[in-house]
Formats: structure tokens, sequence, C-alpha cells
């Protein structure tokens, strides 16, 4: 299978090496490469120019935005398309990728072979490890069977099903209810560890609460989903502010009529697919 990466980086001189001599060593080698120099004010774009030279599937690209500091949502997805816009070779999967992973050597072959298995895969991804007391450890952080946002791989046609990836905060979310809609299936593959060189949210701690309410009501969950969603984070970090935190953002979105990130057919589906997967958890009946 033929495959394109796309890399949004914004000050990541620490990590970009790293992940780049990652994606460069596979031994199912991608058509193209993209790094998109999104606004740095370190030596980033000198690295990927470093590597560029080495390697001729490379190639770097800059996207200038507004903000100088890294944020989650339409940011970074913008960042995304202004480098799946200058992809020039035929692909069938394309990948994003954040700068701070490292892939092992394999991750891609085993990924191809999981779109090829027959079974209607249309998004795939390995398992976040973080390194801790000197060990890499599977990060304890979201649903296990989602794949996460840094590393996220879709066939072509499964892509273009979903319209493509919203620019939206929830966007790594949204994406698999999308394709749940249209039939594909989304598969963590459970051997395959992708080291993230940051702990998620490492840059943007401050504003994660309040992005996550706004990303609820983005995605059309309505009030009765994001007060359960807020109280699970909030149990799930031992902390009663972050329960309002969370839903005085959804309070302040809806108050405001921001612009959602679904039509409302598809923001039906949404909150379908979110309370089957809740009474799932809790053992009930299913009356979605």
């Amino acid at each position: 299978m033929k495959y394109s990466i796309v890399i949004p980086v914004h000050n990541e001189e620490k990590h970009l090496a790293h992940c780049l001599e990652s994606v460069l060593e596979q031994s199912l080698q991608a058509a193209e490469v993209i790094v998109v120099d999104d606004n740095s004010t370190d030596d980033s774009a000198q690295i990927a120019t470093e590597f560029q030279r080495k390697f001729p599937q490379l190639r770097l690209i800059s996207s200038e935005t507004l903000s100088n500091h890294h944020e989650p949502g339409a940011k970074i997805v913008n960042a995304f398309y202004k480098g799946f816009e200058q992809i020039s070779k035929d692909w069938d999967f394309i990948v994003k990728l954040d700068a701070d992973v490292i892939l092992t050597a394999n991750y891609f072959k085993k990924i191809a072979e999981c779109f090829q298995s027959g079974q209607n895969i249309g998004i795939a991804g390995g398992v976040a490890f973080i390194e801790k007391n000197d060990e890499w450890v599977a990060e304890n952080i979201g649903d296990k069977r989602q794949v996460r946002g840094p590393f996220k791989s879709y066939t072509k046609e499964c892509f273009e099903k979903i319209g493509g990836i919203r620019r939206t905060i929830g966007w790594d979310t949204l994406d698999e209810i999308m394709a749940a809609s249209q039939g594909f299936k989304v598969e963590v593959i459970p051997d395959l560890i992708v080291k993230l060189q940051k702990p998620t949210g490492t840059d943007y701690k401050k504003i994660h609460t309040q992005k996550m309410g706004q990303a609820f009501y983005k995605m059309d969950y309505g009030w009765c989903i994001s007060t359960v969603a807020a109280a699970k984070e909030a149990w799930k970090r031992r902390r009663i502010l972050v329960f309002f935190s969370i839903m005085n953002s959804f309070a302040v979105s809806s108050l405001r009529s921001e612009p959602k990130a679904v039509t409302k057919e598809e923001g039906r589906f949404v909150r379908r697919f979110r309370w089957r997967g809740i009474l799932a958890k809790l053992g009930l009946k299913n009356k979605f």
C-alpha cells in the first residue's frame, strides 16, 4: 500500500529529529513525508531542512497562523491541511502524525496489513506509551478503543467518506464517530507501540478542560451526554472543579451559539452513538 504522512510542527526542536528518524527508517517506506512548520520560533525548520537534504521523499513547507502557541483543535488541523494540499503522489492511506512521536520500524507495515485484512477498517493506529521513572509504560488516558490523535492513519475511502478531519476541537473523537456512521471500523493494534516524547496535553494543560467543554458542544453531544462525560472526567481526575470547568465552557459555547462541527443529522448520530456506549458500559439494554 502507498501512504503519505503529514507532520504539523510547532516548536519541536527537542523531539523532531527522533520522530523523523523513526519515520524514515520504516520497513514500508512512505511515498511522501510532508513536514509543516506552523509558525515555529525555534530550530524546528532547520532540523527538517537537514533531513530534507538526505531524504528525497521529505518536504518542508511553512504555515503561518495567527497564534504563536501550541493549541489543540483547529490550529493543528489547519496545519495538517496545509501539508495535505501539497501531496503530489497517489496514496492508499494518509497519516496525521505529531512531531513528538517515535515509531517502531515495522509500524506502517502493520498498519498496511491491518487495512488489507478485509475487515473494512477505516482508521488504525498503535498504543501510546510515555516514559515514566525511566520506563516506557502505556499512557492511561482516554478510551483504549480509540486511536489517539498524535498518530492516526486513514484509508482513502474512509477519509473521503467522513469528509476528512474536521477543523475543530474534538476532531480526533469526531472522526471515529463519523467513520462508524459510514460503516467503517476503528482498530487499535495492541502490540504496536508508539512512544510519545511528551505526555498528552503537556503544552496546553491550563486550557484542557475548557477546550473539552467546547468540544462537547461542537460535536453536538447535548446537555445530558456532556454532563455525563464531564462527570466521568472529574471522577477520573478526582477533582470536582474539573466538572464545573467543562460544563462552564460548554455553556459559554452554547450561549454564544457557536457553529457546530456537524450537521443536525450527524449530531443525531453522534448522540445515539454516545448513548449506546454509555448504556453498554452500564450493562443496560440499548434503546438507541
